[in-house]
């Protein structure tokens, strides 16, 4: 008897952010999770712009969309500035408050 093998796919969160409702908790979700990383936060944007568009997104930040995948993946490293003109271009604002000390 022949065993068949099994094929899977490459998990992507981006292919479960269907809404905007699901984008904000997601991003809500990663702010919790990991605010003090910010290769985290950059990777997740980088999530939410494969669910949008990241050829749209390239176009308002004036990046390439190679350049906006390299800096938004696991390994990049982008400037504050660029994490700022992503943010801003998918409808996220980046805001500091102070933390409460006990």
């Amino acid at each position: 008897m022949t065993k068949a093998r099994e094929t899977f796919s490459r998990y992507d969160s981006a292919d479960y952010l269907k809404t905007e409702e699901d984008i904000a908790a997601y991003m809500e979700a990663v702010m919790e999770e990991g605010a003090d990383d910010p290769a985290y936060i950059a990777h997740a944007l980088g999530v939410v712009a494969r669910a949008r568009n990241m050829s749209q997104l390239a176009r308002e930040t004036g990046l390439t969309r190679e350049g906006l995948y390299k800096a938004l993946s696991a390994d990049g490293n982008p400037s504050f500035s660029t994490i700022v003109k992503v943010a801003k271009a998918l409808g996220f604002e980046i805001s500091l408050r102070p933390v409460a000390h006990n």
